[in-house]
């Protein structure tokens, strides 16, 4: 098991849906093995479940509160060096639905002008999401929660809140939906609230799901389930409203600590007071208790999969927007740094023909999510993306052939609207800065492997930062004046060519592809 001192948004996880049995789980217990399922053929093109969480980190995927998710990394393949591309709700979204790097989505930030639904729809992206091109491919398709910052506020209706192209089944939410309780859906077209005990937002979206599989399971079918979830006010289910009441957030090293030589946004802080530590531990708690829903969800949505015998030509996939930081680096909340807390987030594949309890170590972004469920599909993107398909890697009796070796990170400046769900305050959010993550044996001006992260700021003194997550996994000395000049320059070149990237082979040439 990797380490999981990294948060995760993004948490990504393909997964074949496959039947296990656990004290917790209304899944139904199987007598044959992972490999004998993963070895089935697969007849026609595969189903996709698509779980995308809001915020989740990796060190929420406990067994405690996670089992079933746990369970999937036992079950299939585990990614460890999965990244977004800008790790904040809207861009991530954008990013994940077309194929495009923020710099080609042009959806920057999660309100308007340089972000939110406003500026997806502005650009015309609706028209170029994985939807589209799957219902075109036959596939039927369904969008159930959390969608794009901005739709349906600040109240719902058929005018803010559209039906877009490319979904046959659509129960969406507004900002509403961060509360679990008491929010509004727009289903298909016709706006109704959902009140009362019963109507978690988690167990609703869950129901969605399973009605939605039963009923289109004699076609290929792909399903989105973008729960809000662990995101804040992190909402919990009433049932689990008092779990785990001594859990508090891990104290990594970088925890309430100073960095060495840290950029002047980030500077030198005062020890988290009592009272802050008090609040993250709190919060922490009630992100692992609204895990537990996204847990069950997942759980009996695999038990509906098996029950209509779809266990074996079906990939779930679970994810999440962007990584989270609680207290690291004396940052009390947030997740827009380019520190693995936020952009480095989980990737696990279960499903046909994918080995169990394989770990793997390529360099992967959410910019490869919309080419990879097109290829599963058996389908070639219909225009312009930036992303890689990452079916290699989920069959590795394929040839892999040389792999990219560094991640691109944007982020395009502070977050100063207090309308934002994600606003953080408090001088947490850092300056617009590019950055790239390196997961490689080479790179060129170093000697030996390089497993780093390389950032530069946009602010008038172009400060940088370097880490070398070798000898400082958890990122607390910058050493970028260690640097030689080739090194910088190395450095600056492979980060101009990613962020300046505009095509499939373009972007996957300026990754650095090797062996």
């Amino acid at each position: 098991m990797h380490k999981r001192w990294v948060a995760g948004g993004l948490a990504v996880v393909l997964l074949g849906a496959c039947s296990a049995g656990s004290s917790k789980s209304s899944l139904p217990t199987s007598t044959s093995t992972s490999t004998s399922r993963n070895s089935l053929a697969v007849v026609g093109p595969p189903n996709i479940v698509f779980v995308l969480t809001d915020d989740l980190s990796w060190n929420l995927l406990n067994p405690r509160f996670a089992p079933h998710i746990v369970d999937l990394e036992r079950r299939g393949e585990t990614f460890t060096n999965y990244f977004v591309a800008d790790s904040l709700c809207c861009p991530s979204r954008s990013t994940i639905f077309t194929g495009l790097f923020p710099h080609d989505t042009k959806v920057v930030t999660n309100v308007p002008p340089t972000g939110g639904y406003k500026k997806f729809q502005a650009e015309h992206l609706a028209k170029k999401t994985f939807a589209v091109a799957l219902y075109g491919a036959g596939y039927a398709t369904a969008m159930l929660g959390k969608y794009l910052n901005g739709y349906g506020d600040p109240k719902m209706t058929r005018n803010t809140a559209p039906v877009p192209p490319g979904w046959t089944d659509w129960h969406v939410s507004n900002r509403s939906g961060y509360k679990e309780y008491n929010y509004f859906l727009n289903d298909n077209g016709h706006i109704h609230y959902y009140a009362g005990p019963h109507k978690y937002g988690v167990d609703v979206l869950g129901a969605f799901a399973r009605s939605f599989i039963k009923r289109v399971k004699s076609k290929p079918f792909m399903v989105d389930v973008s729960t809000f979830a662990p995101h804040a006010p992190y909402i919990p289910a009433l049932r689990n409203a008092h779990d785990f009441p001594d859990l508090r957030e891990p104290r990594d090293p970088s925890f309430d600590t100073n960095n060495v030589n840290p950029p002047t946004w980030l500077g030198h802080r005062k020890p988290l007071s009592t009272y802050q530590i008090a609040r993250i531990d709190r919060g922490f708690r009630k992100r692992a208790r609204s895990v537990e829903a996204v847990d069950k969800l997942v759980a009996d949505v695999e038990s509906t999969l098996a029950a209509e015998h779809l266990t074996n030509r079906t990939y779930i996939v679970f994810s999440s927007d962007n990584g989270y930081h609680l207290g690291q680096h004396r940052l009390a909340r947030g997740k827009q740094t380019a520190f693995d807390t936020d952009i480095r987030v989980p990737l696990i594949v279960v499903g046909p023909h994918v080995p169990a309890g394989r770990t793997v170590t390529q360099v992967a972004q959410n910019v490869d999510l919309y080419p990879t469920f097109l290829d599963l599909a058996g389908r070639a993107p219909p225009g312009p993306i930036d992303g890689h398909s990452l079916v290699p890697l989920l069959h590795p009796a394929s040839k892999i052939g040389a792999w990219r070796t560094v991640a691109l990170v944007e982020h395009h400046g502070a977050n100063d609207n207090p309308s934002d769900p994600d606003f953080e305050g408090g001088g947490s959010n850092p300056t617009a800065y590019e950055a790239i993550r390196i997961s490689a044996e080479h790179v060129p001006g170093f000697t030996g492997p390089v497993d780093a992260l390389y950032v530069e700021y946009k602010d008038r003194d172009h400060e940088l930062e370097y880490y070398d997550l070798k000898t400082d996994p958890y990122e607390r000395d910058n050493i970028a004046k260690t640097l030689t000049p080739a090194q910088r320059l190395e450095l600056h070149k492979t980060l101009t060519a990613l962020a300046g990237c505009h095509t499939q082979a373009t972007c996957w040439a300026a990754g650095l592809p090797a062996p």
